[in-house]
């Protein structure tokens, strides 16, 4: 059964960063796609990043340049690195691989 394990979401002001961490048991990252998405109150879930087998990454347009999508295959881990956060970012981050969502973290940004 796999499980994924979010963590790093928090409150900060406008400009500010943080680091979402997914943690990953009973798969190896390193074989999966995985991504991030976000929901906001009233709006729908949407892709944030993506990381795919090979390291391409892919971002939505609202955080090219601000967000980084990276993979620690030793650690089984998936990051997401936000900078010059916005308080349009303000939302529930969900860490992501096929078949399986984590709980989700958390994030508010404050103007």
């Amino acid at each position: 059964q796999v499980q994924l394990v979010e963590s790093g979401g928090g409150f900060v002001q406008a400009g500010g960063s943080l680091r979402l961490s997914c943690a990953a048991s009973g798969r190896i990252v390193s074989t999966y796609i995985m991504g991030w998405y976000r929901q906001a109150p009233g709006k729908q879930r949407e892709l944030v990043a993506s990381i795919s087998r090979g390291g391409t990454t892919t971002y939505a347009d609202s955080v090219k340049g601000r967000f980084t999508i990276s993979r620690d295959n030793a650690k089984n881990t998936v990051y997401l690195q936000m900078n010059s956060l916005k308080p349009e970012d303000t939302a529930v981050y969900y860490c992501w691989l096929p078949g399986t969502w984590g709980q989700g973290t958390q994030v508010t940004v404050s103007s």
